[in-house]
C-alpha cells in the first residue's frame, strides 16, 4: 500500500455499474469535486477490482481494515479523517471509493489523468494485495433493465447513457400498468412496420421486443420515443430537464 497525496475525486453515489461512474473528460462544473489531502493505493486482482466497480455489495474485511482512517481531508484549515476511503487498481484500470464509513463502495470516482498515469506506474512496483471475494458471491452479475447491461452502453456519452437509462425507467413502469393498447402503441411507434403485429402480441412479448429493441446504443429515434414517453410525468420530466438542459416538448 501506498499513500497518494492531493487527490481530485468527482464522486458518483449509489452507481452500482462502472459506466456511470465517468471518466475525468465527462466531468461537469456541477458534480461534486472534492481535493483529498491523501488516499491509500491498492493493487487488487481483475476479479476483485471489477466487484468493486460494478457493485455495491460487502467489502472484503480485511481490506478495509488496511485502509481504515489512511485518508484525508482538509476542510477549514482542519485535517479530517474519512474512515474508509481508497484508490483500487488491477495494474491497468483504476477507481476510488468511499464507503462512507459503511462495508460498501457507496461514493466511486475516477481520477484526473495526471494521476491515473501516477498510480499505474507505481502499480507497476507494488505487489499484488490477495483480497478474498465474499464467499458465495456470484461472479456472474445479472444486468436487468434498472441496471443495463454494459454492451447496453457501449459508446455512449455521458448524457446519451443518462437518457437511455431514463428511456429504461419509462418502460419499467410501462411493463407495470400492463395495459396493452399503450403496450401496443409503443410497439409500433418504435416498429412502424409491424402494426399488425401488434394487434397479435401479448403483453410480455411485446414489452420484450421493445426493449430488445432500445437496447443497443442511441439514436435520434430513441431520443424521439423517450420525449415523448416520459411527457406528462413529472418526476421523468425533471430528470430529462436536468440532463437535457430543456423541458420536454
Amino acid at each position: 500500500m501506498e499513500l497518494i497525496g492531493d487527490v481530485w475525486v468527482n464522486w458518483f453515489e449509489g452507481e452500482e455499474n462502472g459506466y456511470n461512474v465517468c471518466e475525468f473528460h465527462e466531468w461537469r462544473k456541477h458534480d461534486f469535486i472534492e481535493l483529498l489531502d491523501q488516499v491509500p493505493l491498492i493493487k487488487i486482482g481483475t476479479p476483485l477490482f471489477l466487484y468493486i466497480e460494478n457493485d455495491l455489495q460487502d467489502l472484503p474485511p480485511a481490506l478495509l481494515e488496511d485502509v481504515r482512517n489512511q485518508s484525508y481531508i482538509r476542510k477549514n484549515n482542519q485535517r479530517e479523517v474519512i474512515e474508509y476511503c481508497f484508490i483500487a487498481t488491477d495494474g491497468s484500470r483504476h477507481i476510488v471509493v468511499d464507503t462512507l464509513g459503511y462495508t460498501i463502495p457507496i461514493r466511486k470516482s475516477r481520477l484526473i489523468p495526471r494521476q491515473e498515469q501516477l498510480i499505474l506506474d507505481k502499480a507497476e512496483k507494488m505487489d499484488l494485495q490477495d483480497y478474498q471475494l465474499p464467499a458465495g458471491y456470484e461472479k456472474k452479475k445479472k444486468y436487468h433493465i434498472m441496471s443495463p447491461d454494459p454492451e447496453w452502453m457501449l459508446g455512449l456519452t455521458r448524457k446519451e447513457r443518462q437518457l437511455k437509462q431514463l428511456l429504461l425507467m419509462a418502460l419499467d413502469q410501462l411493463y407495470t400498468t400492463k395495459n396493452i393498447e399503450e403496450m401496443r402503441y409503443w410497439y409500433t411507434e418504435w416498429f412502424p412496420k409491424q402494426y399488425k403485429e401488434s394487434r397479435r402480441l401479448p403483453f410480455d412479448a411485446a414489452w420484450q421486443a421493445l426493449c430488445d429493441g432500445v437496447s443497443q446504443g442511441w439514436s435520434k429515434k430513441h431520443y424521439d420515443v423517450c420525449e415523448r414517453m416520459i411527457k406528462g410525468q413529472p418526476y421523468f420530466e425533471k430528470i430529462w430537464e436536468l440532463e437535457h438542459g430543456t423541458k420536454v416538448k
